[in-house]
């Protein structure tokens, strides 16, 4: 029962968080038209049948059934109007600003909820390195610590935020298998499965301090293989401290495990810019810690395989993050809708209206299994990612977006005459049926996907 009362609570929670961010959007064309003398006839939230609502001065303000959108209705904008306060008769940087506000509401909203997490954070992650992960490929590929990280394939990097997407955002490709580079990475991860089978052998009871014991070995061991110039060098490792960890259990029985060297191997690589010792140094086609996630991926995946130093907290650090994280935000949506254009995205990779709410569902349930904060935290998360992408989508030069409205005002302020009301209808019509078309597409590909054959 509590459970189920849990669940109906973060729906409603995302339901509001929902709402609040379509009231920005069109509060944001509300409050720009009211303070430009321009007439609002209606501001609505939701769409369909009127549930209720009231009128104050010239506007009617009304709450609609179905929670899923809203409008401000301004006078003269679809429409010819000889009123003097009409949308189409007011001054053409009037009307930019009134069609462009929304966008903005929807960032400033979209800042808002980014302080509302990075405020509860004890700490924040930086970008100089200050440790690798006993499996790190960075390690051996070039990266050291106290490198500060400056841009990762020509993308800056200005927080934890763009580290993490430019990561998640690099190539996989095939690499030379029987580089140094590799035979190092594969004499670390023998050790990392010598560990493995220590912790997964359940006819023995190693203590936690043997278990202890024997991670500093393979810590040890895996840095020292990092830092050689040779394979006999990292083969000699490899020995060493494989000999060092049987030992300190009294396995004296041990076969040493052989490095099978392969002409090439799946990478995710990258070149890195960083400072270091004050330098700026470029390394290139740096790898990052490469694995399948089962033995039926049909893709490998990536993982960030070295450590941060940590950004305390004050009122500095909090505000400073808060601004760089929201812009790291806009900059990634940027970003991805570049990648889509220049086919580094799939149809697979793009979700609609039912795919949102089944990722919202997702994340709302991982958080319930710490608290009800954490999963209120990543609905948060989930909702700061939809406004901001409303606020930059919108602003696309794409017909019957607020994108495509901005550039026929543009088109009218540079020329001083307005391009003619019935081609611009005809333009955002064709442009709404594409939208419409491409949201269907979309929508069908989520549902398909959540159905058992279709995953």
């Amino acid at each position: 029962m509590v459970s189920i009362l849990t669940t109906i609570a973060l729906v409603i929670i995302a339901v509001l968080l929902f709402e609040l961010i379509i009231f920005c959007h069109e509060g944001g064309h509300f409050l720009a038209a009211k303070k430009s003398g321009v007439q609002v006839n209606e501001f609505s939230l939701g769409m369909g049948p009127r549930l209720f609502g009231f009128k104050k001065g010239e506007t009617q303000y009304s709450f609609r059934l179905f929670p899923i959108g809203g409008y401000c209705a301004l006078e003269g904008e679809d429409e010819e109007s000889e009123n003097p306060r009409a949308f189409n008769n007011a001054k053409v940087w009037k009307r930019m600003i009134i069609i462009i506000a929304g966008a903005v509401m929807n960032i400033l909203l979209g800042f808002i909820m980014m302080f509302v997490i990075v405020v509860q954070s004890p700490e924040y992650a930086g970008t100089t390195v200050n440790g690798f992960s006993e499996l790190s490929f960075s390690a051996n590929s070039g990266l050291e610590t106290g490198d500060k990280i400056l841009k990762l394939n020509d993308y800056s990097i200005w927080n934890s935020r763009d580290l993490s997407f430019a990561v998640a955002t690099t190539e996989c490709r095939d690499v030379d298998g029987t580089t140094t580079v590799i035979y190092k990475e594969d004499c670390a991860l023998e050790l990392c499965a010598l560990y493995g089978d220590f912790l997964n052998d359940k006819k023995a009871s190693y203590s936690d301090k043997q278990l202890d014991e024997e991670y500093a070995i393979l810590r040890k061991g895996a840095s020292e293989i990092s830092k050689a110039t040779s394979k006999d060098e990292a083969l000699g490792l490899m020995k060493k401290y494989y000999a060092e960890m049987n030992s300190l259990l009294g396995i004296d029985d041990y076969m040493l495990p052989k490095i099978e060297e392969r002409k090439t191997r799946k990478r995710y690589t990258a070149d890195i810019e960083v400072e270091r010792n004050g330098e700026v140094k470029e390394l290139k086609q740096v790898q990052f810690y490469t694995y399948l996630e089962s033995k039926d991926a049909e893709k490998p995946s990536v993982a960030l395989d070295f450590y941060v130093d940590s950004i305390p907290k004050n009122v500095g650090s909090v505000l400073s993050q808060t601004g760089s994280q929201t812009v790291s935000t806009v900059r990634m949506v940027w970003s991805s809708l570049i990648g889509m254009v220049q086919g580094k995205f799939s149809i697979k990779d793009i979700s609609g209206p039912v795919g949102i709410t089944s990722a919202i569902t997702q994340v709302a349930s991982d958080g319930l299994k710490t608290s009800f904060l954490d999963a209120f935290n990543n609905i948060l998360v989930m909702m700061m990612l939809i406004t901001v992408n409303l606020g930059i989508v919108n602003m696309l030069p794409f017909p019957a977006l607020d994108g495509g409205r901005f550039v026929f005002l543009l088109i009218e302020a540079l020329f001083r005459k307005p391009i003619p009301r019935k081609v611009e209808r005809i333009v955002n019509a064709v442009g709404l049926i594409i939208l419409l078309t491409f949201i269907l597409l979309i929508t069908l590909k989520d549902i398909w996907q959540l159905l058992p054959f279709g995953g």
